[in-house]
């Protein structure tokens, strides 16, 4: 087990990439802890860790709620003597062309996706440098990193979420943290419930691999970044997209 007895936070963890690393890490040993939005989707996860046979916890929050992310991180210290993995995960999407974006489209998506990382990684940096070791985990796209028609927000974040990785890599990694990004492509997951089918064809058909993602493989990609295994593994943004970049 890759991951046994450490403690790692999940952020967006209720369902599609963030669940699905939940319960992979729950597999890899680790204690979960389960950050989502509604209560009924953390009780969920929870639920579904626990018959996994790890130890977890749940907590319904705004990432962008800094009061309720400290709160959170003194609870998972104080019950597990320590904080070993953030995985940033929570995000959201509201679309439109730049002209037609509003100011609430745009400030909704940099307050989650962006300001909400840097709330969540201030809250358990005291933990990881009291025991001068960690892993934060960035979910950042490759519309971080190409770009993405009618995304300017949501680009500007996972843009932004790279900018965090670079940094902090720096800054961390002389007191034992490792900060790393991954970047995701088209994955099967409930934000993509609403686009036609003839869209997610267009979609698989720019993969090499002529299939959109599954969560189970982007969560085995953090689960590798959380383990030692990746233990020279900082400042990176890992690539998961099926080539479609190529």
């Amino acid at each position: 087990m890759r991951l046994k007895h450490k403690t790692c936070i999940v952020t967006g963890a209720a369902q599609g990439i963030g669940l699905a690393t939940a319960l992979k890490f729950a597999e890899e040993g680790a204690n979960v802890v389960i950050a989502d939005l509604k209560p009924e989707g953390v009780d969920a996860a929870v639920a579904l860790v626990r018959a996994r046979g790890a130890q977890a916890l749940g907590f319904a929050l705004n990432v962008t709620d800094r009061e309720a992310l400290d709160h959170m991180a003194a609870a998972v210290k104080e019950r597990f003597d320590g904080i070993d993995v953030l995985v940033n995960n929570a995000g959201i999407t509201k679309d439109a062309r730049v002209q037609k974006m509003t100011l609430a489209q745009f400030d909704a998506v940099i307050d989650v996706n962006l300001r909400g990382v840097f709330h969540a990684t201030q809250a358990v940096l005291p933990a990881m440098l009291a025991q001068g070791a960690g892993a934060i985990l960035n979910a950042s796209s490759v519309v971080g990193i190409y770009g993405n028609f009618g995304q300017t927000n949501y680009a500007a974040s996972k843009f932004g979420v790279i900018g965090f990785t670079k940094t902090w890599s720096r800054e961390l990694g002389p007191k034992g943290i490792r900060v790393n990004a991954v970047a995701p492509g088209f994955v099967e997951t409930p934000i993509l419930a609403t686009i036609p089918d003839k869209v997610l064809q267009q979609m698989r058909e720019q993969v090499p691999l002529h299939r959109l993602g599954k969560p189970e493989e982007i969560a085995n990609v953090y689960a590798f970044l959380a383990s030692d295994e990746a233990s020279y593994i900082n400042g990176a943004v890992i690539e998961v997209s099926g080539g479609m970049t190529v």
